[in-house]
């Protein structure tokens, strides 16, 4: 079984942990989380799935998951590229990524998730995206004061070493290619500035 974390913390992409983890089929054998940081959301997914891989490009990150998990044999954590990295196509029974597509090629991205799920597998994608339009704009000021309260009331913080970048799309961008190339896309926009994108995979015909 894996070690306790004994610094466990909260931040706004933790926040997203329960939605993603209701989103986990019934009957998952296979899970990815790509981006997984430190593996603390790889770890929830092992009370969901059979099996969990993670991967990350960060090094330090991925030897602290790795220390985490140790001697959990549903875990498995890949230092890596998942876009080059060998990942079995149709392997994953449920793909997810939070706040990791902006640090890559978003299109790139989904595509490489869309061809790791198998039919009728769900993907989940929690992102960061900037404000453009008036209306994104004034979402985001509106929800400033709950965003800073929640964030002091939750004593948020970072695991230390994990890499950040500024995203460099908007959110209309990321809803009309999200919904161009993942049909039937679920798309939301969250309160505590993030967006969430769930996509089940059609089924191979006939089953």
């Amino acid at each position: 079984m894996h070690r306790a974390d004994p610094t466990p913390y909260w931040n706004t992409n933790v926040a997203r942990h329960p939605g993603i983890l209701r989103a986990v089929p019934g009957g998952c054998v296979d899970a990815l989380d790509v981006g997984c940081g430190d593996g603390l959301l790889a770890r929830k997914l092992a009370g969901r799935a059979e099996r969990v891989t993670g991967i990350d490009r960060s090094p330090r990150m991925i030897s602290r998951a790795r220390e985490l998990a140790a001697d959990d044999p549903r875990l498995i954590f890949v230092e890596g590229d998942f876009l080059t990295t060998g990942l079995p196509d149709e392997g994953y029974d449920f793909v997810c990524s939070v706040s990791t597509v902006h640090h890559m090629d978003f299109e790139a991205a989904l595509m490489r998730m869309r061809e790791l799920l198998r039919p009728g597998g769900t993907l989940v994608v929690v992102g960061l995206a900037r404000e453009e339009t008036l209306a994104e704009w004034a979402a985001t000021i509106a929800a400033a004061p709950v965003v800073r309260i929640t964030k002091v009331l939750r004593r948020a913080r970072e695991p230390k070493g994990m890499p950040v970048a500024v995203p460099r799309m908007g959110y209309g961008q990321v809803r009309a290619t999200a919904r161009r190339l993942l049909p039937g896309v679920r798309y939301r926009r969250h309160v505590l500035r993030r967006y969430s994108l769930t996509w089940r995979k059609p089924g191979r015909a006939g089953t």
